[in-house]
């Protein structure tokens, strides 16, 4: 399979380093040489420094062998033109970014019009995954899967009496649940049951949805209050706070947002309700965020486009006992900052968008891909196909490498958190949590973005 990734900034080098873990032939395009070449040095993939939306460029690639073309350059309208071109030219898909909330309401219009296969939009995403992680009763972050009946937790287990230094073995009331990774000190272990849990360790669970609150109740004397959220703050004026605000203002949540850039400002308060109160001033100054009652606030966001910034707030935030605190990031770099300072949930808009594109990729039976611990593991949800050597083998026996752990399986309509002696039938929906140097493997035993017939 042959992709084409134009623009090589970071959704596009996400794209592109997801791809190179299984078998498909990438090429980068962009029209700076200079981010190429800092790519080059990053990944092994074909580089072309080229404008992606001029048709002869596009003719010189023969778009026909080409099975993808990903447009991800920073203009939603060279990405619209590009897609539309590598469409007319040949190429079999195509996804194009589209960022723009003045085109959000005719996606499907532009899709149709343009022949573009897919879009995506990252800021959206963002939006939606904080609106899902705001108006859940419980405190800590859910990935849902198996239609809402399997959940991923993650939790720091702080210094609780129940999991620090006992083995994974010994917990109770863990016997419909599944640990799959250990973040440690920026180190990902992949556990067994005599793994010792430390003090401080974020744990990934996988279970059934309703006994996976189990850990929350457990970890309730070190979770913030789970009050309703009523009032939020946001910082920084970005795409994802307006569609964060139109959605929450929607809900009847008050929202305030801090915006340092007077225009911006001037845009926000004309689009948005007038529910909405648009703030001009310094985020980054206490005495302003103090004046404007962050103390009093059911959540606050830092989503400027300075991740500094959106730390250091968010740290203040938690000083002052705000219940629910999340920062947006992009450098992977920080995630280990993330895990000290307490921070409740850190989001990364690439890799929400990376998720969906190697979801769509891979197709078929493929129904969720969830990149997690900075991009370095994800989760995928199959739904699997008759004819695979998997099938009806215990899955001790199926020899899986260490960095691929089978959470959840779903057969008929009954949820099964399995150990070494369960079986995988054709129709079972499984959620599986893999390490991203292990997708080969994955593809491989599970046979991704193929229909098995």
């Amino acid at each position: 399979m042959k992709v084409l990734v134009i623009g090589a900034g970071k959704l596009g080098t996400k794209v592109a380093t997801a791809m190179l873990n299984g078998e498909i032939d990438v090429t980068v395009m962009d029209n700076n040489k200079i981010v190429l070449n800092r790519l080059k040095e990053q990944l092994d993939v074909l580089t072309i420094n080229a404008n992606g939306a001029v048709k002869s460029v596009l003719e010189e690639l023969n778009m026909k062998a080409y099975s993808l073309v990903i447009a991800v350059t920073s203009s939603d309208e060279a990405n619209i033109l590009i897609t539309s071109m590598a469409k007319e030219l040949g190429c079999q898909r195509t996804i194009a970014r589209i960022r723009k909330p003045e085109y959000a309401n005719q996606i499907e219009f532009l899709k149709k019009l343009y022949k573009i296969n897919h879009v995506i939009n990252p800021e959206l995403a963002t939006s939606n995954e904080i609106l899902r992680y705001l108006m859940k009763s419980y405190t800590f972050y859910f990935g849902d899967y198996a239609q809402g009946k399997v959940s991923l937790g993650n939790y720091n287990i702080k210094n609780s009496s129940f999991f620090v230094n006992k083995k994974i073995h010994e917990l109770k009331k863990f016997d419909k649940l599944l640990i799959v990774a250990i973040l440690r000190n920026g180190d990902i272990i992949i556990p067994n049951g005599n793994t010792i849990l430390l003090e401080n360790d974020y744990i990934y669970i996988i279970g059934e949805r309703n006994n996976i609150k189990v850990v929350t109740d457990l970890l309730k004397e070190f979770s913030t209050s789970r009050k309703t959220i009523k009032k939020v703050m946001i910082l920084g004026g970005s795409k994802i706070s307006y569609y964060l605000a139109d959605k929450l203002s929607k809900k009847g949540v008050i929202v305030k947002i801090i915006e340092s850039d007077l225009n911006r400002c001037r845009e926000l308060a004309e689009t948005l309700s007038n529910k909405v109160l648009i703030i001009h001033g310094n985020g980054t100054d206490v005495n302003l965020l103090e004046e404007e009652n962050l103390s009093d606030m059911d959540a606050f966001i830092g989503v400027t486009g300075f991740d500094e910034q959106n730390l250091f707030t968010a740290l203040r935030a938690k000083q002052l006992e705000v219940p629910k605190v999340i920062a947006k990031i992009s450098r992977e770099s920080y995630v280990h900052i993330i895990e000290k300072l307490g921070i409740d949930m850190a989001i990364n808009p690439v890799n929400i968008t990376a998720s969906d594109v190697v979801k769509y990729i891979r197709g078929g039976k493929v129904v969720s891909v969830s990149l997690l611990l900075g991009g370095h593991a994800e989760v995928t949800e199959i739904i699997v196909s008759k004819g695979l050597k998997i099938l009806n083998v215990p899955i001790q026996k199926l020899n899986l490498p260490k960095g691929i752990i089978i959470g959840a399986i779903v057969h008929n309509n009954h949820i099964i958190i399995p150990d070494g002696n369960s079986i995988i039938q054709p129709g079972d929906r499984i959620v599986v949590f893999s390490l991203l140097t292990e997708v080969p493997a994955l593809e491989m035993f599970f046979r991704l973005g193929k229909d098995n017939k």
